[in-house]
């Protein structure tokens, strides 16, 4: 695993100042602490920083192929090499080193841009040709590894974090648009951020830049679903156990010690146990708060000692959640307010101690359906009986009534199209809220603008299915792998994740609706295939994650250093009047209002480090710059 930084230049050998490409690389040290390449023209510049799994001079990069006319840069694995190797061998290639990254140039040498729909894995790469001068890049299916990168007429610079970007950015500015849907999904859709002129390529596409520095972005996946009716749920169940046994073997194939993330339910579980049957000392993970109600910690010792694997657990407390944010806020590298990054910073670190790999069950709820929110349309089936036109009358007539009348939220939302009521497992502020919230709060920006072209991919699909497509494009590749990569990076870390296999895709989107959420469940058909290798108890547990007590701590032991950290933030941002009142009435029990807060605080934070400059990373020490947990 590593990282990597580049630029592509219109005028030749009018590179970036070498002091700003140092510190460019340097940025992201932790990505790949182990060794350092670069390769160097009058056109193309490639940096990269490598975290050896297989042997260190196997795959040095940037590394060359074809007599030096390609070269590559790349940060990801590509599980399928062993045998695309032995298919290109076949044909005439070969091979100085055992690595996958040689596997991926030659497979570019043979079949071009069409190497990427045979890779199965995880990647985001850079391929110069230096004869065309023609520079392809491209990112995984789905967007497990990140590519940012900023385009202007003279210069195309990318990178594995936008933090590597930021030094060359002259004048850093908020995009206002970005600025609201974070607001609005606790993180910014791709391909924006929230720095104007820096985006990310959006994952299964692929980029390709000329030697005038003319762009083409092209998708080469789209996670099309296509249901498939009538399979049972006997070969349904045997088809996901073989298939998902296949891609955990596949993802265990490394030089290094291998480890598992542990929680309390099915996905952690599912892949602890395949992965044992092939390395029967493996290593698992997990950790806990000290506040009650908020650790798994005994439910997957429990778990852990029936399947008979080595297990590790740590409770983290309110100190030394406090000491370490600025250094979590930092490796985010883009605020992304959900509050489960915590625990993975905390179990990252912990498993480090022991492994360089970890397997993590993250994307089986996309895949297999496995978010309670995913049924509300079952539930709500009965309001496709009423005719369309009387909905609208019966949408305003449910809003009229006191909230607290039983009965109205279920009204509103059975007669609001599925295309305006889910954005996706987070909805933070409403446009009224974020009107009141925001200095330069602009009407005409919807958080449907977002959404609305997936809908318009997902028409034809059942509304839970929508749901799914949505969630697949936004909240895992936006959300969830976001905070895996960068919290598990930050310790020099390699995650893996064998649910997001192409091959396991390829099945899962061929389930019903009605055959993931039977039995009024989740996940119904995971459910059954994985029954016989993991303990009864776990099967029809609820998904629960790793749960933080951010609602608890921003009553106590944050509540200062919170509003502290509001009344110091930017002016021109935010109405702190709004903010001050909602963390009192927070207090206070009015609501619960912590996942607005911290969706605020977390932005107040990036904001200080990456646009204000108030906080460097070699300043990330500094006692002022830390919140201070008190105690009641």
């Amino acid at each position: 695993m590593c990282g990597f930084v580049g630029e592509m230049l219109k005028t030749v050998g009018t590179h970036v100042p070498e002091e700003l490409w140092t510190q460019s690389l340097e940025s992201i040290h932790h990505r790949g602490p182990d060794d350092t390449g670069e390769y160097i023209d009058g056109r193309v510049r490639l940096g990269f920083k490598r975290l050896s799994i297989i042997d260190l001079e196997q795959g040095k990069q940037p590394l060359s192929y074809a007599q030096a006319r390609y070269h590559i840069i790349f940060n990801g694995e590509i599980y399928n090499y062993i045998e695309l190797r032995e298919e290109l061998t076949a044909d005439g290639y070969t091979f100085a080193t055992d690595s996958d990254t040689e596997v991926l140039l030659a497979l570019y040498a043979a079949y071009g841009e069409a190497a990427v729909e045979k890779l199965r894995g995880m990647f985001a790469f850079a391929i110069w040709d230096t004869e065309t001068e023609t520079l392809f890049c491209a990112r995984d299916r789905f967007g497990i590894k990140p590519f940012y990168y900023l385009h202007t007429d003279e210069r195309f610079y990318f990178a594995s974090e936008q933090k590597s970007i930021m030094p060359i950015v002259a004048h850093k500015k908020l995009n206002q648009t970005s600025l609201q849907h974070y607001a609005t999904f606790q993180f910014v859709p791709e391909p924006n951020t929230l720095t104007e002129h820096i985006h990310k390529l959006l994952p299964g596409h692929t980029l390709t830049m000329k030697r005038d520095l003319s762009m083409t972005i092209t998708p080469y996946s789209k996670h099309a679903f296509s249901e498939q009716q009538g399979q049972s749920i006997e070969s349904l169940a045997k088809k996901t156990v073989d298939v998902l046994r296949d891609s955990v073997e596949k993802h265990m194939r490394a030089d290094v010690p291998v480890g598992a993330f542990l929680s309390s339910g099915i996905d952690s579980t599912t892949i602890v146990a395949l992965a044992k049957e092939l390395h029967p000392d493996l290593k698992t993970f997990t950790v806990g708060f000290e506040t009650e109600g908020y650790s798994e910690i005994d439910i997957a010792k429990q778990t852990a000692a029936s399947l008979g694997v080595n297990h590790f657990h740590k409770v983290i407390t309110a100190d030394e959640f406090v000491a370490e944010l600025p250094n979590i806020i930092w490796h985010m590298d883009e605020p992304v307010a959900d509050p489960a990054a915590v625990p993975l910073y905390f179990v990252a670190r912990e498993a480090k101690k022991h492994v360089t790999v970890v397997l993590s069950g993250e994307g089986a709820d996309e895949l297999f359906g496995g978010y309670n929110i995913y049924r509300e349309p079952l539930d709500l089936a009965w309001f496709k009986k009423i005719p369309t036109r009387l909905q609208p009358m019966i949408n305003r007539l449910a809003r009229k009534l006191p909230p607290s009348v039983k009965g109205r939220n279920y009204f509103i939302r059975g007669t609001t199209p599925i295309e305006e009521r889910y954005i996706g497992n987070a909805f933070i502020f409403s446009e009224e809220e974020k009107e009141a919230l925001f200095k330069h709060y602009d009407p005409s920006i919807s958080y449907t603008h977002a959404t609305a072209p997936l809908y318009h991919l997902a028409r034809n699909y059942n509304d839970s299915t929508k749901m799914q497509f949505v969630d697949m494009h936004t909240w895992l590749s936006g959300d969830i792998l976001v905070k895996a990569d960068r919290m598990t990076m930050a310790h020099s870390l390699e995650l893996r994740v064998p649910f997001l296999d192409k091959e396991v895709f390829a099945l899962a989107s061929t389930l019903e609706r009605d055959v993931k959420l039977a039995n009024k469940t989740t996940k119904y058909v995971l459910r059954e295939a994985v029954k016989e290798i993991i303990p009864a108890s776990i099967v029809p547990r609820k998904k629960l994650g790793f749960p933080v007590p951010i609602r608890v701590w921003l009553k106590n032991e944050l509540y200062d250093w919170a509003k502290q950290l509001i009344q110091s933030s930017e002016d021109d941002v935010f109405h702190k009047p709004f903010l001050l009142r909602m963390l009192a009435d927070h207090r206070d029990g009015k609501a619960d209002y912590s996942r607005k807060l911290w969706t605020a605080l977390c932005f107040i934070m990036w904001y200080d480090m990456y646009i204000a400059n108030k906080i460097s990373s070699s300043t990330l020490e500094q006692k002022e710059h830390r919140p201070v947990a008190k105690r009641n």
